[in-house]
C-alpha cells in the first residue's frame, strides 16, 4: 500500500531532560490515537523527529489537521524521502516541485538545506546550490529568489535518509495531554471557561468539566450549548467527562436567607465547594476557572480571595491577566466563540442582583452563610450529579 510521509516536530518536549523519553512516548501515543481511524498508519521517533506514514488515499489536509490538534506538536510537514545521494535528492526535489507548481501558482523559490548527518560529504550551502540547479533545469517556469521566494524547498539530510518538504504547518505546541495530572474546569456557556480549559490542556493536563444549571430557569438548550462547547474541546483532548449539577435548590436558599448583593458571590462559593468534592471523588488535583481579574463583580481581587477561602484544592486561572479581546481571539482560534455567543442563559444569570458586592469582607460573607445548612446543600447537589461523556 502506498503511503504518504509526514514529519511531525515537537516543541517544548525537545527541551526536556531525563524525563524526555516519557513525554515522547506519550506524544507518540497521542498522535497514533489521532490517526487511528486510518488503517495501517505508522508513527515512530527517529533522531528527535516523528515520522508518520498514512495511506496515500487519505487527504493530506485531513492528516495535517488531526496532527496539529495534538498538544505537544509544534509543526507538521508533508514530505518525501530520498536516498542519500545528491543526484537522487535533486531528481526527487525536481519532481516534488513539479507537483507544487501544479497545485499552486508559484514563480520563485529557494532551497534551504540542513546537513544533520555530518558524515555526508557535501555541506549544506553546496547541497542547496546543487539541488536548486537541478530544480531549475527541470522546472523552467521557476526562478530563484533568496530574499522573498514564493516557496522554500527544504532538504534535510539525516543519518538514515534525506527528506524533502515545503511547508511547516504550525501546531499548538505545549505538552502532551496526560503528562500533568487532572484538573476540573467549572464550565459555563460563556467565552472564557472553554478557553481556560484549552489552555490548561495545552500544558498537558487532562480535563473534566463541571457544569451547573438552574432548570427550569435555564433551558435544556443552555445545557446543550455547553455540551457543544465541550465537544469542540474534545476535538483536541479526546473524550471529556462532564459532571452536571442542579444548582437551583442552593440558589433558592441563598435568595431566601441572604442579602441580595451577596447572591452571586455566595453562589460562586457553593460552586467551588461542589466542584472540589467532585474532583476529589474522581482523582482531580486542582480546579480551573475562566475568571479574568476585574472583568465582573465576582472577579475582583477581594471576591476571588473570598471565593478561594472555601476550598483547599489549588485553583488555576489561566486567563487571570488577559484582556477580554485576547480571550475572544483565542476562542475564535480554537472554534468555541460562535457557540459561546449563542443567546442561551446559564445559571449565573439567575437571581442576578442589581448591585452585586465588589469588595466583600470574608467575615460578613461567612455570617450570611451561617444561615444556611451548607454541608447538607453541598451533599445534595453532589448526589444529584449526572455524568455525560462527550466524544469528539
Amino acid at each position: 500500500m502506498k503511503k504518504n510521509l509526514y514529519i511531525v516536530r515537537c516543541g517544548e518536549v525537545a527541551l526536556k531532560g531525563m524525563n524526555k523519553p516519557h513525554f515522547e512516548r506519550v506524544l507518540l501515543q497521542r498522535v497514533k490515537k489521532a490517526l487511528e481511524i486510518y488503517e495501517e498508519t505508522e508513527a515512530m521517533w527517529v533522531e528527535g523527529l516523528m515520522f508518520v506514514r498514512v495511506p496515500a488515499s487519505v487527504p493530506e489536509d485531513e492528516v495535517i489537521e488531526r496532527c496539529v490538534r495534538v498538544f505537544g506538536v509544534a509543526s507538521v510537514s508533508p514530505a518525501v524521502q530520498a536516498p542519500k545521494d545528491i543526484n537522487e535528492i535533486g531528481r526527487m526535489a525536481a519532481d516534488f516541485m513539479q507537483d507544487v507548481i501544479k497545485a499552486d501558482d508559484i514563480k520563485t523559490f529557494k532551497v534551504k538545506a540542513k546537513r544533520a548527518d555530518k558524515n555526508f560529504p557535501i555541506q549544506s550551502p553546496e547541497i542547496a546550490r546543487q539541488v536548486g540547479g537541478m530544480v531549475l533545469k527541470e522546472c523552467k517556469v521557476l526562478a530563484v529568489d533568496v530574499h522573498r521566494p514564493d516557496c522554500t524547498l527544504n532538504v534535510d539530510v539525516r543519518r538514515e535518509a534525506a527528506y524533502i518538504y515545503r511547508d511547516k504547518v504550525k501546531g499548538f505546541g505545549g505538552l502532551p495531554l496526560g503528562t500533568n495530572g487532572k484538573g476540573f474546569i467549572l464550565m459555563s456557556g460563556g467565552i472564557d471557561s472553554p478557553v481556560a480549559a484549552f489552555m490548561m490542556a495545552k500544558r498537558g493536563m487532562s480535563i473534566e468539566a463541571v457544569h451547573f444549571h438552574s432548570y427550569p430557569y435555564t433551558s435544556q438548550r443552555a445545557q446543550e450549548k455547553v455540551e457543544d462547547l465541550v465537544k469542540v474541546l474534545a476535538g483536541y483532548m479526546g473524550s471529556v467527562k462532564m459532571h452536571v449539577i442542579n444548582l437551583l435548590p442552593i440558589q433558592e436558599e441563598i435568595v431566601k436567607n441572604c442579602p441580595e448583593d451577596e447572591t452571586t458571590l455566595l453562589v460562586r462559593r457553593f460552586m467551588m465547594r461542589i466542584a472540589e468534592k467532585i474532583a476529589e471523588k474522581n482523582g482531580g488535583m486542582m480546579l480551573i476557572t475562566g475568571e479574568d481579574l476585574g472583568q465582573v463583580a465576582s472577579q475582583t481581587a477581594e471576591a476571588l480571595v473570598v471565593t478561594d477561602n472555601v476550598v483547599s484544592m489549588p485553583v488555576m486561572r489561566p486567563l487571570i491577566a488577559m484582556d477580554k479581546v485576547d480571550i475572544m481571539d483565542k476562542a475564535r482560534e480554537i472554534g468555541t466563540y460562535d457557540i459561546s455567543i449563542q443567546p442561551y442563559e446559564d445559571c449565573c444569570t439567575v437571581f442576578l442582583p442589581k448591585h452585586p458586592v465588589t469588595k466583600p469582607k470574608l467575615a460578613k460573607i461567612e455570617k450570611s452563610e451561617s444561615k444556611l445548612d451548607v454541608d447538607e446543600l453541598v451533599k445534595a447537589a453532589v448526589e444529584s450529579e449526572e455524568i455525560i461523556t462527550i466524544e469528539p
